[in-house]
């Protein structure tokens, strides 16, 4: 069993910073790419930004050069830094992570955290 949990979320102003956090544990073989979705009042669930196995970042253009993601792969975790905060920017966000356990050797399933709600203030 893998669980993800987050932290950090919250209110903040326009223009404002946050930092999101989220550690993964239990019988945790390797973990391949590990990223941060959000979800909007609404809207679909979309993807924020990902950090891959190989070291490789990949950002939504709408959140490009405001956000930066950053991975610790002795500590299986992974943050979120938010900064330039916009109103738009408002909804529950979601760490997941792609996790090969030592059950299931071969294979990665995708886990999910419960969510931090981000609300951003104009």
């Amino acid at each position: 069993q893998v669980q993800l949990v987050e932290s950090g979320g919250g209110l903040v102003q326009h223009g404002g910073s946050l930092r999101l956090s989220c550690a993964a544990s239990g019988t945790i073989f390797s973990i391949n790419a590990m990223g941060w979705y959000r979800q909007a009042p609404g809207k679909q669930r979309e993807l924020v930004a990902v950090f891959t196995s190989a070291g490789i970042t990949n950002y939504t253009d709408s959140v490009k050069g405001r956000f930066t993601i950053s991975r610790d792969n002795a500590k299986n975790t992974v943050a979120l830094q938010m900064n330039s905060l916009k109103p738009e920017d408002t909804a529950v966000y979601y760490c997941e992570a792609r996790v090969m356990t030592a059950q299931v050797k071969g294979l990665y399933t995708e886990y999910w955290g419960q969510g931090t709600q981000v609300t951003v203030s104009s």
